[in-house]
């Protein structure tokens, strides 16, 4: 087969159509960019999907936090950490020398009151919630280099995970499952809402990347009924709304999710990613059980690879993101070695 533009190569792999070779495309902690300039092995302003050449371009421009007007408040902080109040009326504790996943301390909504009474009224359709300046030039620049283009969103449980925390909200579930249902149908809503207005006014996107870390280790934060009877039904707004425009579905969720998988193909995910293998994921299961369903981003390469492209479907990532731990001459043998691998002959 000839050589296919990214945009090409991608489009087919989210259809399992055939391709010249696997796709590529990464996720980076801004501490590795960091520590590869100071290293000298790459220069201050370097672009990674120029730089290794991946095959699709991201953009996130929708922000869905509770109170647009609030500004952050700093409550306390020390030499290493900012316990920092946000729009979300949530407390969160971030380290200020690197990058990590924030210490939730205590949230305004842990029920349904809080719900109704502070975040409900103010998560409302406002155009301010949009940068279009930001989804024009990202997508004039994948056009530009022939790259596929996903516009990218945090989903509901992301977002209910950031308003009310995992604890507040996993016992909502079994205690009050009609309060987070509420709370993800309307943050579905707006996705739909601010998509509408978004693509009608700058054009649409390649496909549409939703972020929604829905597991932990060797297991997922809910049972498959409860995802049936609570998040099904958002997920399959959003992915229908999608598809009706023709966009395929990629959904990144880690932590262990294999038992959603069912619940999320039958609302309409069309990929998934990324397939986290300290967590118990093996995309090589997946691929028996859903690969002429669905298609695939993550996971390793002389293991994995060779499996995982038989019948088009896949593309190459790590099975989470890119610390500072990782040398750049490692990661470049990493791309390096799964694109001859990953070269169909």
């Amino acid at each position: 087969m000839q050589e296919l533009t990214s945009r090409e190569r991608v489009g087919n792999i989210l259809k399992r159509q055939p391709v010249d070779r696997i796709g590529l495309c990464e996720s980076f902690w801004g501490d590795t960019r960091k520590a590869w300039i100071a290293a000298g092995d790459i220069p201050a302003d370097a672009n990674f999907d120029d730089l290794f050449g991946f095959d699709i371009a991201r953009c996130g421009c929708l922000n869905l936090i509770a109170d647009l007007d609030f500004q952050a408040e700093v409550i306390e902080q020390d030499e290493e950490t900012s316990l920092v109040r946000d729009g979300n009326g949530a407390l969160m504790r971030r380290h200020r020398l690197h990058e990590s996943t924030p210490e939730h301390v205590d949230f305004t909504v842990k029920d349904r009151t809080g719900w109704e009474d502070f975040a409900k009224p103010k998560l409302v359709y406002d155009r301010r919630r949009l940068n279009f300046e930001a989804y024009r030039n990202a997508r004039r620049s994948a056009a530009e280099k022939e790259r596929f283009f996903c516009w990218t969103a945090a989903h509901a449980f992301e977002l209910m995970k950031s308003l009310a925390g995992h604890e507040n909200m996993l016992v909502g579930m079994a205690l009050d499952p009609d309060w987070v249902r509420d709370m993800a149908n309307t943050y579905s809503r707006l996705l739909v809402e601010h998509m509408e207005t978004l693509f009608a006014e700058e054009g649409l996107p390649d496909g549409i990347w939703f972020y929604e870390d829905m597991g932990f280790k060797q297991h997922p934060f809910m049972s498959p009924v409860m995802y049936q009877e609570i998040m099904l039904p958002a997920h399959r707004r959003t992915f229908e709304f999608a598809h009706s425009l023709g966009l395929p579905v990629i959904v990144h969720s880690c932590g262990f999710v294999e038992p959603l998988v069912p619940g999320l193909l039958e609302a309409g995910m069309d990929c998934l990613q990324v397939m986290e293998v300290k967590a118990g994921m093996d995309c090589r299961r997946l691929k028996q059980q859903y690969g002429d369903r669905l298609s695939f981003i993550g996971q390793e390469i002389m293991d994995r690879v060779p499996f995982m492209m038989q019948g088009s479907g896949y593309m190459l990532h790590s099975d989470h993101s890119i610390p500072n731990t990782v040398n750049y001459a490692s990661y470049r043998f990493f791309v390096e070695k799964g694109l001859e691998v990953g070269t169909y002959r």
